[in-house]
Order: C-alpha cells, then sequence, then structure tokens
C-alpha cells in the first residue's frame, strides 16, 4: 500500500488527463485478475465478481492540482501538466487523492484474496477530473451504468485535516452545491485623458464585486448558507489606456435549492443592473462548471456510521459539520436513484493538529502523514464494503 502511494504522490496527472495513472490502476487490476474498462475517457472502472449477492459501488477520485509541492517527502513530485489553454505548469497531489486510490486499492486486494468469506459484486470507480467537477459526469455519460452493474449503494471518502486514525461523517447536505462562471464585459477603449470617450469597464467591474457581496449579507437569511467569491478579474494592458472590456470569475457555494436560485438570480440581475447603469452592452456570462450537492441518505449514513465503529473504534468516528467544500461524488449516484455516503478521515499525526500549522487541502504543503492515514482509509473501505456484501 505505502509503495503504491508513493508512486502516485510522486507522479500526478491534472484532472481528465490521468493516463499514466489510470494504465498503473489498470495494470494492478490485471495482477489480481479483476475485470475493468475504461470510462469517462481516464476513468477506470474494477468489477470485481464474487458469486451472487449484493452490489456496492466504491468511488477513488484520481486527479491532481497545478501546485509546486514543497513538502520535504523523499516521494516529493517533480512532475509538469499542461492546462487546457497550453500554460505548462508543476503538478501535485494536492488534495490527497493519491491517498483515496491506494485505500481503494488495498480493500480490493483483500477482498480479492479472501473471496470465500463473501459473495457479491464491488463496482470499483476510479474517477477522473474531481477537481473540475468533470469526471463523474464524463464516466455517467459515457454509458458507465449501462456497463457495469448497478450498485445497490455507493460510498467515497476524502482525506482531510484532522487527526490520522479518524473519521467524521454526517447526515444529509454534507458537502455545497458550487457553481463558478466567467463574465465578460464591454465597454469603450480611450486614453486615460480622455474618460469622457470611454465606457469603463474596470470601473463598472469594480461596482459589481462590490454589490456582489451585499447578495449574502442583505438578501440571504443569517441561518442560510451562502458564498460569493470574486477570484479573477482581469483587464487592460497598460496605465494610460482605459480598456474595452474586463473579465472576472466568480464562484458560489450553497447548501438550499432555494438560496442557490435566489443567489444566481441576484448575480445576474447585478450584473445587468451595473452595465446598464454605466451604458455598457450587456455582459457575457459562461457557466465553468457546476458541483452538485453532496447529500448523505440518512438510512445509510447511520448504517455506515456503526460500520465504521466497530472496524475503528467508538472513540474514533465522529460527527462532521456540513461543509462549504464541493465535490462531484453524488453525481454516480444520482444517475442511478441509489443512496450514497461520502465521509473524510484525518491525515495528520497529533502534533501537528495541536499545533495549529496543519496544511489545507490545495496546499503545496498537504501531505498527509502515510501511517495511520492510509490504514484508516484502507480499513473505512473494506469494512464498508463487506458491511453490504453476503457473508
Amino acid at each position: 500500500m505505502l509503495d503504491f502511494y508513493r508512486h502516485l504522490h510522486a507522479n500526478p496527472e491534472l484532472s481528465m488527463q490521468e493516463h499514466a495513472t489510470a494504465a498503473f490502476i489498470e495494470a494492478h487490476l490485471d495482477s489480481l485478475g479483476i475485470e475493468h474498462f475504461r470510462c469517462g475517457g481516464t476513468g477506470v472502472v474494477g468489477i470485481l465478481r464474487n458469486g451472487d449477492g449484493p452490489v456496492v459501488g466504491f468511488r477513488a477520485d484520481m486527479d491532481g492540482l497545478p501546485i509546486e509541492e514543497v513538502a520535504g517527502v523523499d516521494y516529493r513530485s517533480s512532475a509538469r501538466g499542461t492546462l487546457e489553454d497550453g500554460t505548462e505548469v508543476p503538478v501535485m497531489h494536492g488534495c490527497g487523492h493519491d491517498t483515496h486510490v491506494a485505500a481503494l486499492m488495498t480493500a480490493t486486494e483483500v477482498l480479492a484474496a479472501d473471496r470465500d468469506s463473501w459473495s457479491g459484486t464491488v463496482v470499483l470507480l476510479f474517477q477522473p477530473g474531481e477537481e473540475t467537477a468533470a469526471g463523474a459526469q464524463a464516466m455517467v455519460d459515457d454509458g458507465l451504468w449501462d456497463r457495469a452493474p448497478h450498485a445497490e449503494v455507493i460510498y467515497g471518502q476524502h482525506v482531510m485535516p484532522g487527526l490520522a486514525g479518524t473519521v467524521e461523517v454526517v447526515a444529509g447536505s454534507f458537502m455545497a452545491y458550487a457553481d463558478s462562471w466567467k463574465v465578460t464585459l464591454h465597454g469603450e477603449q480611450s486614453h486615460g485623458s480622455q474618460p469622457q470617450d470611454s465606457v469603463d469597464p474596470i470601473v463598472l467591474g469594480a461596482s459589481i464585486v462590490n454589490r456582489l457581496q451585499t447578495i449574502v449579507s442583505r438578501e440571504i437569511a443569517p441561518r442560510s448558507s451562502a458564498v460569493v467569491t470574486v477570484g479573477t478579474f482581469h483587464a487592460g494592458l497598460k496605465e494610460n489606456i482605459i480598456p474595452d472590456r474586463a473579465e472576472f470569475t466568480l464562484n458560489v457555494r450553497t447548501m438550499e435549492d432555494g438560496v442557490r436560485e435566489h443567489v444566481l438570480a441576484s448575480i445576474r440581475r447585478i450584473i445587468s443592473a451595473e452595465a446598464l447603469a454605466s451604458g455598457a452592452p450587456e455582459p457575457e456570462i459562461e457557466e465553468l462548471y457546476r458541483f452538485p450537492l453532496n447529500f448523505n441518505d440518512p438510512a445509510a449514513t447511520e448504517e455506515i456510521t456503526g460500520t465504521l465503529r466497530r472496524a475503528l473504534g467508538e472513540e474514533n468516528v465522529g460527527e462532521a459539520e456540513p461543509r462549504m467544500g464541493s465535490e462531484d461524488f453524488g453525481n454516480l449516484a444520482t444517475a442511478l436513484g441509489v443512496p450514497s455516503v461520502f465521509w473524510m478521515f484525518g491525515g495528520f499525526d497529533r502534533g501537528t493538529v495541536e499545533s495549529g500549522s496543519m496544511p489545507v487541502n490545495h496546499s503545496p504543503r498537504f501531505v498527509p502523514v502515510p501511517e495511520p492515514t492510509l490504514w484508516t482509509g484502507a480499513t473505512a473501505a473494506l469494512a464498508a464494503l463487506r458491511s453490504k456484501l453476503a457473508s
């Protein structure tokens, strides 16, 4: 398991470009005699069949991030990748997806070597492109559930800042909707000394950015959750030229259908109204991606919580708080109309946790301690699968 993990960590690939990772996983499935097929481009679906019985799915995402790793481990990544726009970037597993794949593969090895103790079918979902919300839907669109047995329940997990050896899970809405847009503002270019001949998209954009922050503070009830973030703003090439366009991108996180609809409608209203007030043309809005709400089925969550407590110890399994982070995991179960459960497991030793200096996901220092992090992930995955398979 450690060797498998270190190889993945040292060789990350960007979202929907996980070609070598997929081949590595396929080779290991071949060595275990497990049938598999490609799905969604670089996704891999393994089918571990062992007679009659329940069908259980388990997902592990496998993409890396455009981050330059600074952690001082001897399996540190020096990989490079190319973004869609042609930009070459460093790549690292800054969100722990290497941990997810290693844990699931280890659980798979144990089941494959111990077929006398269970029966049924395990659908192994090695998913690409989680970071861009593309991978789960790409697998569904590529006929995942036409080609694989229909799972009765689907599980997934994620390593997070927290004490290694512990797990957190919560029933109901667990991780937020996320909507990302690119907005292009159009103006009229002019010399900086002749502002009267311009329609300034930078001033327009500044008004929009400021006004957007009033949505959460003045339009959303205090007990509801919403976040509106403008993450990029680009305009102009020279300080004495008022440009003819500006672009910004924004990200919205919500936990309720009604709140999401209200926030998105308000964003469109503000963008359009501020453009009108500036005498500018109607801006262009392009949806970049959308993450679904990650909802843990209450009955399935209660069942799996008991299973995890028996496997890991009562004191090591707690109740999580809903998070404003997002996941596309839910698309896999929604496509079938079956329940799913997603939980978190910690990745850092007690000293790091108590110091208050734990690196967060997407940090260049986010490298979980392998032990007992990997053991916990593999044990949790194995326990979840065994709990549903016929003994």
